[in-house]
């Protein structure tokens, strides 16, 4: 479980960028992040990756007390994170190269199965001996989320991961966070993109560096006002949702797809 407790956050001399934030993140739980430009939710990310530290408050996880300098190497091994611009966290040409940088430690045998098991995951291993730089984005980030989980962290931060990526890159993320979600992984996943949400167990929503409403899945299309009043789009199967309800017409949909909703509107208007 990850408890983040009355934390406040601050860039020096500037206004408070979190405040008095209190969460719970509990074990193999998904919370996507979401909130205007600005409102904090990749300095909340940062945090809880242990890039940065809190002014004010604490964050645990697994009880341990992240700001502890000595748990240091101990906060590596169980949470990874993944940025929006994969090219920024690239060091080598090499795929495996990359990946094998985050096993510097280990002995090869070990290095490769990691490697090949990771890559695996990602959809990338037919393509472990290529450059790098020749990759499409989406293709980059592909291996920078493999390199993460071949150090087999249980908490991962995805800040962003698909902002710079075309609608089929962004197709194979989902895939892969989707998969990883059935494996138990804890997730953190921060956007501004309407259909990402549906990736959650759970939605925060943040406003100007306050937590203003948690969210379940389940409750999205009761709370479409809540995300209007802070700016936050919905996806377009919501909107068709939220339409139909205003007809008198309730659907309730496991996946949120489209192919869903038609499949049960047919059932509906059948004979």
């Amino acid at each position: 479980m990850i408890k983040i407790e009355n934390v406040t956050y601050r860039y020096k001399r500037g206004k408070d960028i979190l405040k008095n934030v209190n969460l719970e993140i509990q074990d193999k739980e998904t919370v996507v992040v979401m909130g205007k430009n600005g409102s904090g939710k990749s300095t909340l990310g940062k945090l809880i990756a242990g890039i940065i530290k809190p002014k004010e408050g604490k964050i645990l996880i697994h009880d341990f007390d992240i700001t502890d300098k000595k748990k240091k190497e101990e906060l590596r091994k169980k949470v990874g994170i993944v940025f929006q611009n994969p090219e920024n966290q690239i060091l080598f040409n090499n795929i495996q190269d990359e990946v094998s940088f985050a096993l510097k430690n280990l002995e090869e045998e070990e290095k490769r199965k990691r490697i090949e098991a990771s890559l695996e995951k990602v959809n990338m291993l037919d393509k472990i001996d290529e450059d790098l730089y020749e990759l499409s984005l989406g293709q980059k980030q592909r291996v920078i989320i493999g390199e993460v989980l071949a150090k087999q962290p249980q908490i991962i931060v995805f800040d962003e991961p698909t902002t710079m990526i075309d609608s089929k890159g962004k197709e194979e993320i989902y895939k892969i966070v989707q998969n990883l979600k059935k494996e138990g992984y804890t997730i953190i996943y921060i956007t501004n993109l309407a259909e990402e949400m549906l990736l959650a167990d759970r939605i925060v929503l943040l406003n100007e560096g306050e937590i203003v409403e948690e969210i379940k899945k389940e409750e999205i299309l009761d709370k479409i006002e809540v995300f209007e009043q802070y700016d936050v789009k919905i996806p377009m199967i919501l909107e068709l949702m939220q339409k139909l309800k205003q007809a008198g017409i309730e659907i309730h949909l496991e996946h949120y797809s489209l192919d869903e909703l038609v499949e049960k509107w047919k059932e509906l208007t059948k004979g």
